[in-house]
């Protein structure tokens, strides 16, 4: 947005003094700061809120930013967050004390976060792609008994003893490898579905559940091997918040974070991209409108994607709480590679912003 310098600083110390004290922002809370009367501040004050980047709760208060308002923020005034000495030694000593194995290292890493941010906080790792079926085998024991063997794409072998109820040909064996084969290898399991297994019934002319049953193994097989685990720490933090002391709107929030599921679809940053920020509206999710989500990635090995993040009101410190988010992130990964000892010391015992 195409708006003077001087209403770029005006609406900087708005949302950094917003963000210190949750109350509206008047002009003479932000007049000495900027060298600026407050008549002349108040009339900027009007141009913000005309172009939709403040708001007036209530006629006799002051201003609040908009989510609009925080986006011109982060996207182009908020000033990188120096992380201080006693910050990042803390986190140091943190990480390599709490976080001994990956379920619990990423456990312990949303507490982490919760504790530094004071907001909800989850962590998660995932397969960015998932596994698939490379190949299917049967082998004939006997006439009523079979030996499914399935090798997955990650290179791990997956078998079952099925007993028949009645005897099967040497001719429908090979047409039901060849079927198989050809319509769930490479396929996840999201698609191994009704309808494709009806397809395989009919061009296999099976008609005793053979195929079905082949088939809810893979998809069993497929979903033991999903690498995929969510922790959501400090949910109760949202109560400490003034923007959250409307219990309904709490407890939507609390409720849709308490479901993993639900955690599993919160933003990922993009590929070119560390953080990610959601503000307010942004957010697709009708339970997150209000709020902000800020999330940083990493990566675990072996095609495993981590991802750290926060949930809290527009009302955040977004430079502070990328900078955690992103420096633990990094932690993560020189943990999962082995180099702890290489863990950064960063900042000054000031923030470099002061």
């Amino acid at each position: 947005m195409n708006i003077s310098e001087r209403k770029k600083q005006i609406l900087k110390s708005i949302i950094e003094n917003y963000i210190e004290t949750a109350e509206p922002v008047g002009s003479r809370a932000i007049s000495e700061g900027l060298g600026l009367s407050s008549a002349t501040i108040r009339n900027e004050m009007a141009e913000l809120t005309s172009l939709g980047l403040l708001e007036q709760p209530h006629t006799s208060a002051g201003r609040i930013p908009t989510s609009l308002g925080y986006r011109v923020y982060v996207n182009e005034l908020m000033k990188s967050h120096m992380l201080t000495i006693s910050e990042t030694e803390e986190i140091n000593k943190s990480l390599k004390v709490r976080m001994e194995q990956l379920d619990k290292a990423l456990s312990e890493a949303g507490k982490l976060v919760s504790e530094l941010t004071n907001y909800p906080a989850y962590a998660l790792a995932a397969v960015s792609t998932p596994v698939t079926v490379r190949r299917f085998d049967f082998i004939q024991v006997d006439p009523r008994t079979l030996i499914v063997v399935l090798m997955l794409s990650n290179n791990t072998v997956k078998n079952r003893l099925m007993n028949l109820t009645r005897p099967l040909d040497e001719g429908f064996l090979l047409k039901l490898g060849a079927v198989f084969n050809a319509n769930f290898t490479n396929c996840p399991e999201s698609e191994m579905d009704g309808t494709l297994i009806s397809s395989v019934e009919r061009a296999t002319g099976d008609i005793y559940g053979i195929s079905a049953s082949i088939a809810s193994f893979a998809i069993r097989a497929l979903s033991e091997t999903e690498n995929k685990k969510a922790f959501v720490a400090g949910a109760s933090h949202i109560l400490e918040h003034p923007e959250y002391r409307d219990w309904e709107k709490a407890h939507k929030l609390m409720n849709y974070l308490s479901e993993s599921e639900n955690v599993f679809r919160l933003p990922v940053p993009e590929d070119n991209s560390d953080v990610k920020i959601l503000i307010g509206s942004e957010n697709v999710v009708e339970e997150l409108k209000d709020s902000s989500v800020v999330v940083a990635k990493y990566e675990l090995g072996d095609g495993v994607e981590g991802l750290l993040g926060v949930v809290g009101p527009t009302r955040m410190d977004y430079a502070k709480v990328a900078a955690s988010l992103s420096y633990i992130a990094k932690g993560m990964k020189s943990l999962v590679d082995g180099k702890e000892s290489n863990l950064p010391v960063l900042g000054s015992e000031k923030p470099a912003d002061e």
